[in-house]
C-alpha cells in the first residue's frame, strides 16, 4: 500500500478506542456524505465508532465543511485522486477499530443496520465480509448488492428484467434478497458500497488490490477472502439506501465509468481465470452488447425516448470497448 507524501491529514478529536471504524472515500459527494454520517449518528448510537473520510481531491473542494458539522471525524485530503482501492487502504491505515466498515458516501442508514451486521460479524470466527440489503432511492431492491463471481454465461444473461422475473435462478443467486427469512445467507460477492469485516481478516488478505483504480475491487476482495477460508454473508435484516452513481453526472464521466467498469471486471476475470477465459469473456460481452443494441433499436418507438438513448449510449460504449483496441481506455476524463 503506497500513498503520496503530501497528505493533508486533519487530526480532529475522535472516539477513543472505537470498536468499529467507518471508512468513506469521497469524490464530489459531500452533500450525500453529510446525510449518511448524520444517519449513522442517529441509528448507531449503541456502537462505539469512529469515522474516517478520505477525500480524493474532489473538484468541488467543499469537504472541509464536514469538520464543522462532525468534529469527531478524521479527514484525510489527498492531493490527487488515488482511486477507490488505494484511498480505502489509506483510510484503513488510520483506523483503530477491531472491525471496519467500508461505506459509500451516497448511502443512508435505515434503522440499526450497522448494529445488525456487527452482531453477525461477532458471532463466528469464519465470517469474512458482511453485507446488507441495498435499496435504490425509491426503496426498491438493488439486485447487484449480492452477486456471483463473473462468468461468461452470467455476464451475457445479466439482464435486470430476467433477474427480477426469476430471482430464484441459481445463475444469479439473488433469491435471498427477496426471501421472507432475514437469516444471514452465504454469498460469493458483497457490493463494495457497504462491506463490513474484521480488521485482522482485511490485513490477512492484504487489503484492497490497488491494481484497480475503480470498480471490481469488491470482486477481488471477496475472492481473496473466500480463498483465505472465510465465508461472506448477506444479512437481509439490515438495509441501507444506496443512491448510486452520485459522484458523477456529465456524459463524458459516465461513459468513462462504463468503460472502466468493464475493463476492471475483465482484469479480475483474467486474474482469477486466465487470459484465454478473459479473451472469451470480452468477446461474449461485446456480442451481448450488440444484441442489446439491436433489441433497443427495435423497441425504441415503444419505450421512453430518454431511457432508450441512455441505454444505447451505454451499450455502444461497451460494444466499442469489447471490439476496439482499448489502448487508452483507462485514462480518466477531464473534470
Amino acid at each position: 500500500m503506497s500513498f503520496p507524501p503530501e497528505l493533508d491529514l486533519i487530526g480532529l478529536p475522535h472516539t477513543p478506542s472505537p470498536e468499529l471504524s467507518i471508512v468513506f472515500v469521497n469524490w464530489n459527494s459531500t452533500d450525500y456524505l453529510r446525510e449518511c454520517i448524520a444517519s449513522i449518528y442517529t441509528y448507531a448510537r449503541e456502537v462505539k465508532f469512529e469515522i474516517i473520510v478520505v477525500d480524493n481531491a474532489s473538484p468541488q473542494r467543499d469537504v472541509d465543511g464536514l469538520k464543522e458539522q462532525f468534529p469527531g471525524a478524521i479527514l484525510i485530503k489527498n492531493p490527487e485522486n488515488l482511486g477507490f482501492a488505494r484511498a480505502n487502504n489509506l483510510g484503513f491505515k488510520h483506523c483503530s477499530g477491531r472491525y471496519v466498515l467500508f461505506l459509500n458516501p451516497d448511502t443512508q442508514l435505515m434503522g440499526p443496520a450497522i448494529q445488525t451486521m456487527l452482531n453477525h460479524l461477532r458471532s463466528s470466527s469464519n465470517v469474512g465480509i458482511v453485507g446488507c440489503k441495498l435499496l435504490n432511492s425509491d426503496l426498491s431492491v438493488q439486485t447487484s448488492c449480492i452477486q456471483k463471481f463473473p462468468t461468461i454465461l452470467g455476464q451475457v444473461t445479466d439482464i435486470e428484467y430476467l433477474r427480477l422475473r426469476w430471482p430464484s435462478c441459481k445463475l444469479w443467486a439473488i433469491a435471498s434478497l427477496f426471501a421472507e427469512c432475514s437469516e444471514p445467507a452465504k454469498v460469493e460477492v458483497i457490493s463494495g458500497a457497504c462491506m463490513m469485516m474484521k480488521r485482522d481478516v482485511f490485513e490477512r488478505v492484504g487489503g484492497f488490490s490497488e491494481e484497480y483504480f475503480m470498480y471490481a475491487e469488491d470482486l477481488d476482495l471477496c475472492y481473496k477472502v473466500s480463498h483465505a477460508g472465510f465465508v461472506n454473508y448477506y444479512v437481509g435484516g439490515a438495509a441501507v439506501i444506496h443512491h448510486g452513481g452520485k459522484s458523477s453526472g456529465q456524459r463524458e464521466v459516465n461513459q468513462w465509468a462504463t468503460r472502466m467498469k468493464f475493463m476492471s471486471i475483465l482484469q479480475f476475470v483474467i486474474k482469477s481465470r486466465g487470459r484465454f477465459y478473459g479473451a472469451s469473456f470480452r468477446l461474449a460481452v461485446g456480442f451481448a452488447a450488440l444484441i442489446r443494441l439491436l433489441a433497443i433499436a427495435v423497441a425504441f418507438p415503444f419505450i421512453n425516448r430518454k431511457a432508450g438513448q441512455s441505454m444505447i449510449s451505454k451499450w455502444w460504449v461497451v460494444f466499442n470497448w469489447a471490439f476496439g483496441p482499448g489502448s487508452s481506455e483507462g485514462a480518466a476524463p477531464s473534470r
